[in-house]
Formats: C-alpha cells, sequence, structure tokens
C-alpha cells in the first residue's frame, strides 16, 4: 500500500473492507460516518481505492446501474462510479468528498457478498429485545422508523432503513448497520438470532396475525436489496429469500404509532 493512502476498516456483519484514500479529510468523514463500524485490527479479503472528485452541482440522475463486464462488476450513479474485480477482491471509485456515495458501493457489495453466502439485505428497521431479533419490513411510510423511535429502554436498534441478515447453523442472524433512513442515527454494532419478520400495516389499534407462506414470499422478495441483473446471483437471492421464510416466522403487524405497540413484541 502507498504510505500516501490512508486505511479505514469498515465491518459490517462480519465482513471487513478497507477504504483507502489519500484525503484527510476524507479519512475524517469516513470515521465520523462510520463510528463502532470502524475496526483497524479487522482482517479484510475486500479493499476500495477512492478518488476524490472536485465539487459539482448535485445530480440529476439518482437510478443505479450495476452490472458485470469480463468478469468486472460496475456500479454508476449520477454523483459516484466504481469498478470492482470480485477474483482480485479490489475496485476503484470515483466520487465527491462526502460519505453517502461510498455507502451505496459498500451496500451494493454486502449484496454481492451476502448473496453467496445465503444472506441478504432486507428493506426492513430491526431491534434486538430480550436477546432475539425483530424485523419491521415495508415500503417507504409503513413505520419502520416509527416503530424503532418508540421502542422502550430494554430495546437496542440494528437499523431504521436496512436490515443485515445471514444464515448460520441454527438459523439466521441479523447485524446492526451503519445504514440508516429517518432515525438519523446509526445502529447498535451487535447481533442476535431472528426471532419474527413482521409487515407492516397502520391501524387504529395494534395486532398481529400470521402471513400465508406464498403471500409472506411476494412482501418479502419486494423488499429485498439486490441491484445487479446476474441471473445466477438473483437466483441465489431468490432462494435465500425462500429458505429465510421457511426458518423465520412472518406476521403481520398492524399498529397504532404510540409505544404500546411493544408489548406485542417479545
Amino acid at each position: 500500500m502507498s504510505p500516501d493512502l490512508r486505511s479505514v476498516h469498515v465491518e459490517i456483519g462480519g465482513t471487513a473492507i478497507r477504504v483507502l484514500t489519500e484525503d484527510s479529510l476524507f479519512e475524517a468523514m469516513l470515521l465520523a460516518r462510520y463510528g463502532p463500524f470502524v475496526n483497524p485490527s479487522a482482517q479484510t479479503t475486500l479493499q476500495f481505492t477512492i478518488r476524490i472528485l472536485p465539487p459539482s452541482d448535485p445530480p440529476e440522475d439518482g437510478t443505479i446501474q450495476v452490472d458485470v463486464r469480463n468478469g468486472r462488476w460496475s456500479i454508476r450513479r449520477g454523483d459516484v462510479q466504481c469498478v470492482f474485480d470480485p477474483a482480485s477482491g479490489s475496485g476503484f471509485v470515483e466520487q465527491t468528498a462526502n460519505p453517502y456515495s461510498i455507502d451505496t458501493v459498500l451496500r451494493i457489495i454486502h449484496t454481492l457478498v451476502l448473496a453467496r453466502s445465503g444472506g441478504f439485505l432486507l428493506h426492513a428497521s430491526s431491534a434486538v429485545r430480550n436477546r432475539r431479533a425483530f424485523l419491521f419490513s415495508g415500503l417507504s411510510g409503513a413505520g419502520k422508523t416509527t416503530l424503532v423511535r418508540l421502542a422502550p429502554p430494554d430495546v437496542r436498534v440494528l437499523t431504521d432503513e436496512i436490515s443485515y441478515l445471514r444464515p448460520g447453523s441454527s438459523g439466521y442472524t441479523a447485524f446492526g448497520t451503519p445504514f440508516f433512513g429517518d432515525l438519523g442515527e446509526i445502529g447498535a454494532n451487535i447481533s442476535a438470532p431472528v426471532a419474527a419478520l413482521y409487515f407492516l400495516a397502520k391501524g387504529e389499534d395494534n395486532r398481529i396475525e400470521p402471513v400465508p407462506p406464498a403471500e409472506a414470499a411476494g412482501l418479502l422478495l419486494r423488499n429485498v436489496l439486490f441491484f445487479a441483473e446476474d441471473p445466477g446471483l438473483v437466483k441465489l437471492v431468490f432462494q435465500s429469500a425462500c429458505d429465510f421464510l421457511q426458518a423465520v416466522p412472518a406476521y403481520r403487524l398492524t399498529f397504532f404509532p404510540d409505544i404500546r405497540v411493544w408489548e406485542l413484541i417479545r
């Protein structure tokens, strides 16, 4: 590694990625942005070198494009471009000096890594209570952030936006992530076995109902984060979602936004 490059190890879900930059201010941004997810001693097999571009007008196109060419992954959006070689585990990123563009890259790379290990990222908030993790999934506006914002003191929030899920020998584990939504706070860097998945709906009272398997599969798949148009990986993600629902009970949680909803979640 060049002596001019500064190294920040960002570890999420047990997978550490080394981010390299020559820019000391950007290094400080990364350290502040990822906080407890920075682990200088973590062993890394993936690394990205960041080239900081001059400031520019906000991008008009926020669409993410992910594809593979000659074995290399290309990630493009208006504010960031990345090329990643999975064979070497290395990538190159061009972006302006903000931590949220590299956020996009890290999310996508984790989806690729998880797809090969039976896990996935889910558009869901999640929290730990009594050493068990509970997932709250739904589209924007369903109440993911509201639910964790209402959490009582004995609950630790893993994320209000993107849950990190991976299978193990005794079921699925949910990990905290630094990826946040309206809550504006990174999750706790802890993990716990998944106890239940709740699909959120707003109502005048609080109640829980089982969701039939076919309906649960459709609801889950529309909230799985995956951007790559790769048939092989898409098939793996689809199978992972089906396996997840075989192992984790799924419910519909209709709730009125006050703390009493947590009386049902234990």
